[in-house]
């Protein structure tokens, strides 16, 4: 089984920052048998933010979804179709397929992990994942270093200095972190690209990808 990234250009306008939960609520729109499938992982649409909570969708953005290999077909009617993202909507292109790269460094731009909200509790939680996964990397949480700045200057040292996020899904913000993993070997690497730790994978949550992508 080889698990693979098949990446779709899109074109469009503007998407909210926090689109996983509406985009595969539009893709499973579209592909029903997507509803409930924890074997697919949809990374969220790159593109630069803009302000107002947005997305600038650029000739680089990419709707990525990642699964294993042979069910690529089950995906291919998406081209030229166009996703519903809030109340945005974005065209889909023609797709073509990227295989996984290892790197010794990972990163996700959204972990969550059900029950752990603070950053100690959370990166304990994480290093017990890769540890059921085998993987010795070392997991750490992406700090801001503005915040850092600000705290020096702050006898209370109130702000947090790491990357908290959140996602939306109905009624309900769920907390998470950006969650970095070093000295990963190139087995370690590919297998937490394949199966990536905490939940929600379909709206976007603990995806990895090599550290520096977009």
């Amino acid at each position: 089984m080889v698990v693979v990234d098949v990446q779709f250009p899109v074109r469009g306008n503007l998407i909210p920052v926090d689109h996983g939960y509406l985009l595969f609520s539009s893709l499973s729109h579209l592909i029903p048998e997507l509803h409930g499938d924890d074997g697919v992982a949809v990374h969220q649409i790159n593109g630069p933010l803009v302000g107002n909570r947005c997305r600038l969708v650029t000739d680089q953005s990419r709707l990525t979804i990642r699964l294993l290999s042979e069910r690529i077909r089950e995906i291919l009617p998406l081209a030229g179709k166009s996703l519903s993202v809030g109340d945005h909507k974005v065209q889909v292109g023609v797709p073509y397929t990227k295989a996984l790269v290892p790197s010794a460094r990972l990163y996700s731009s959204l972990v969550v992990i059900k029950g752990f909200m603070e950053p100690a509790p959370f990166l304990e939680a994480a290093r017990r994942q890769l540890d059921a996964l085998e993987v010795k990397g070392v997991p750490h949480l992406v700090e801001q270093m503005h915040i850092q700045e600000a705290n020096r200057h702050n006898e209370t040292g109130s702000h947090s200095p790491v990357l908290r996020r959140t996602i939306r899904i109905r009624d309900k913000e769920i907390v998470g972190f950006a969650l970095g993993v070093e000295e990963l070997n190139a087995e370690e690497s590919i297998l937490l690209q394949e199966i990536g730790i905490g939940g929600r994978r379909r709206f976007g949550c603990g995806v990895f990808v090599p550290a520096g992508r977009p």
